[in-house]
């Protein structure tokens, strides 16, 4: 087992997505490593503190940790504590942040590129903040190659289904002893060479409110749809799904974005690849669609939302999400908004 890949099983272990520890570890370690999953459920609160004050400025690189806790949509951040303070970006359900102060109700947070003020009681904090972010951080594989190969079998002279860009993020299914990974690319399971990823846990944070605006010159029409959208950020991910609550794939998200706005388009990726007008990446405008495709086939439909990124029901395991736009290779762009 290779280098990179030995440093990421601690954290799969403490996650159960191993059965078995392939390593010894010591908790130092494992705290430092900020994997953060020694918080057991079982631990006593009393417990929980003796072992953060040891591990403090190590919990996924926060020290006072903070996550989001509403039932639903995002969580405001504003620049100023008031209700009508301007919105400077906002925090997903269950993302991280890092609390820097409390003021009265409210409370200064950091999260990613966002700084600003939150409503204090839709944050968790201390040891509900480190049993949630337990529940919910996730084991992903960071591509360290500028064109990672993903391929179809774990083997270098297997099928090359597309490549992924240097920093991009991949799920991962399991941790192969042969030096391999299985990851999820969408909602379908391939594998990269664990030489070109970097394994760590990871927990979600702020969207800025730049990566929700939009250059000039982009229609109205554009512009509300792709917010329409992204009402939907972190609702679930169904295979054949259609509901934008409830569940739905690729297509079905597309489908029925698209609906909303007088555009009918069938419940296919491959259909919908066929439908409008081709276009070319600097042609791009918010509401054009970007496919993907496995082995020359497509199979996997996006929104481009602006400033190099789309939104996409992408898999089971992530939901509807926000992605670069080349976070794989782009097989086929297509205009269906005449607007």
């Amino acid at each position: 087992m290779n280098r990179k890949v030995i440093n990421g099983v601690a954290a799969l272990c403490m996650a159960g997505m191993l059965l078995e520890p392939v390593m010894t570890v010591n908790a130092e370690e494992l705290l430092t490593a900020g994997v953060g999953d020694l918080f057991s459920s079982e631990l006593t609160e009393d417990q929980y503190k003796k072992i953060a004050k040891e591990a403090e400025g190590t919990r996924w690189g926060y020290t006072e940790l903070g996550i989001c806790n509403v039932e639903e949509n995002n969580l405001n951040v504003r620049q100023e504590p008031d209700e009508n303070g301007k919105l400077v970006g906002k925090l997903p359900k269950e993302a991280a942040c890092e609390i820097l102060k409390e003021e009265g109700d409210w409370t200064y947070i950091k999260s990613g590129k966002v700084e600003g003020y939150v409503k204090t009681e839709y944050l968790l904090s201390g040891y509900q903040a480190e049993k949630k972010a337990k529940e919910t951080a996730k084991t992903v594989a960071v591509s360290s190659a500028d064109a990672l190969n993903i391929r179809e079998e774990p083997d270098t002279a297997a099928e090359v289904v597309t490549q992924v860009a240097k920093g991009e993020e991949l799920e991962i299914s399991e941790i192969m002893e042969n030096g391999w990974i299985k990851v999820f690319l969408d909602d379908e399971e391939v594998y990269v060479s664990g030489d070109y990823v970097d394994v760590k846990s990871d927990l979600v944070t702020a969207v800025t409110m730049t990566e929700l605006l939009y250059g000039q010159g982009v229609s109205d029409v554009r512009v509300e749809l792709c917010q329409y959208a992204k009402q939907f950020l972190g609702n679930p991910y169904v295979w054949g799904g259609t509901s934008l609550t409830k569940g739905a794939d690729c297509s079905g998200f597309v489908m029925s974005i698209f609906k909303k706005y007088g555009v009918s388009l069938a419940h296919s990726s491959v259909t919908q690849s066929n439908s409008g007008k081709k276009i070319s990446a600097d042609e791009l405008l918010p509401g054009d669609l970007i496919f993907y495709a496995k082995g020359g086939r497509i199979n996997h439909v996006a929104i481009y939302i602006g400033g190099g990124q789309v939104i996409h029901a992408s898999s089971p395991k992530t939901g509807i999400k926000i992605s670069n736009y080349n976070y794989r290779t782009p097989a086929k762009m297509v205009r269906v908004l005449q607007a």
